[in-house]
């Protein structure tokens, strides 16, 4: 079964980067204009092959920023967002994922799946799995013990940060709940008590509940960062799973005492993986939501999978395992778009002693 997966520009340097032409215009009006540009095939994706199954697909560009995904009419994103669908299944995708801010509009792809002849998937449920292998990776490598740990989880009331705090209170020490709205944290932090027995945290201030973690989990739907230098104790580990980031770069920058982790980076199996779109990373890796959709295809699964608000623990696990029967697997630990090497991560430590 062939796939399709739905990009669109996180941010207006996207733009600019690849049409130089619009460098010379303010930036909300590049905006506006690419906006009005058509739903279009963006690559072909090519030499995906586990050692069972082998699939191939396309990313369809969809030309709305992250910022008019939020900001123009909820009905009018999900009808470009559909139209991308359209193509994908015009090319002969059976299943599609939806990627960035196009799986947090709305209802977290269930009016585009009501709309699409084919299956859709955020590809979230692997996006929890993978964000939290990467977590746990990080925090065992510099020291940290998760059981012991003092956790965040910011946007912890979302698709993806529900699950991600419902999987971390079995295995912290102690863990933060943090959103905007009170009555979504408080209805959360029943279910997990009712599930875990542990008693969790809830707080809508960031800033304060970032003083003491230990570790952080950043998976909200900013369109601007919220994670600055000043907020971080030394020694966190912050796994920011967000895009656009949660972290500022400045964090890069100005604490080098502070390991911060892109959530969700996977290997793809095939020795000759051809994207033929460069998103930044090198050859034969991609985001673990990309890789979602892939996995389903390699399983032939023409069926929606993490869609809506409500992921549950069972999904997760069930996708973790089928990655792993494909071959895929974590890629390594990156930061700010670079891998980290064991120098790097050695120096992290060397900073923690001085």
């Amino acid at each position: 079964m062939k796939f399709a997966f739905i990009i669109h520009p996180i941010e207006l340097r996207y733009i600019t980067e690849n049409i130089k032409l619009f460098k010379l215009l303010p930036g909300r009006i590049t905006e506006k204009i690419v906006s009005q540009f058509p739903v279009c095939k963006a690559s072909e994706i090519k030499g995906i092959k586990s050692p069972l199954a082998e699939t191939e697909g396309w990313f369809i560009l969809c030309p709305l920023t992250s910022r008019l995904m939020l900001e123009l009419p909820e009905q009018y994103v999900l009808r470009r967002i559909v139209e991308a669908g359209k193509l994908a299944e015009k090319l002969g995708a059976g299943i599609v994922g939806l990627g960035a801010m196009s799986a947090v509009v709305g209802d977290a792809g269930i009016t585009v799946a009501e709309n699409l002849g084919i299956a859709v998937t955020t590809g979230n449920s692997y996006t929890v799995a993978m964000a939290l292998e990467g977590t746990r990776r990080a925090a065992e490598y510099v020291g940290i013990d998760v059981s012991q740990a003092e956790t965040v989880v910011l946007g912890a009331t979302g698709s993806i940060g529900s699950v991600c705090a419902r999987i971390l209170a079995r295995e912290v020490g102690a863990l933060t709940l943090v959103s905007p709205a009170r009555s979504h944290l408080e209805r959360l932090s029943h279910q997990i008590l009712h599930e875990t027995g542990a008693a969790v945290r809830l707080t809508t201030n960031t800033k304060q509940a970032l003083r003491s973690a230990d570790i952080v989990v950043a998976v909200t739907s900013s369109i601007d960062t919220i994670i600055e230098p000043q907020d971080l104790k030394p020694g966190a580990v912050v796994c920011d799973v967000a895009r656009p980031r949660d972290v500022s770069v400045k964090v890069a920058n100005e604490r080098p005492d502070v390991l911060v982790i892109e959530g969700g980076v996977v290997d793809v199996p095939g020795n000759d993986v051809q994207f033929n779109f460069n998103f930044g990373f090198p050859p034969g890796t991609a985001y673990a939501c990309m890789a979602e959709t892939m996995i389903l295809a390699l399983e032939e699964r023409c069926e929606n999978y993490s869609l809506g608000r409500d992921l549950t623990v069972s999904q997760v696990r069930e996708i973790h395992r089928l990655g792993k029967k494909h071959g895929f697997k974590l890629a390594g630990l990156r930061s700010f778009e670079r891998a980290l090497s064991p120098e790097d991560l050695n120096l992290f430590i060397r900073t923690l002693d001085k």
